[in-house]
């Protein structure tokens, strides 16, 4: 399971926008928000690349890192 650092959450409304955000790609599953690290973990079927999941967060108005 891919884990990723994201920056700017900070609330349960910022989890899940994340979540859904993620949630609505081909091949992404299981997303697991942590606000206290930053950190979103996922289970991706090989179907989502890494440039779909950035922009997908990217879009959701947060930023990887």
């Amino acid at each position: 399971m891919p884990t990723i650092k994201v920056s700017g959450m900070s609330c349960e409304h910022c989890s899940s926008a994340v979540t859904r955000a993620l949630s609505a790609l081909d091949g992404v599953s299981g997303v697991i928000v942590d606000l206290q690290s930053g950190d979103v973990t996922y289970e991706a079927d090989g179907t989502a690349d890494m440039g779909a999941v950035k922009a997908a967060i990217e879009n959701a108005g947060f930023r990887l890192g």
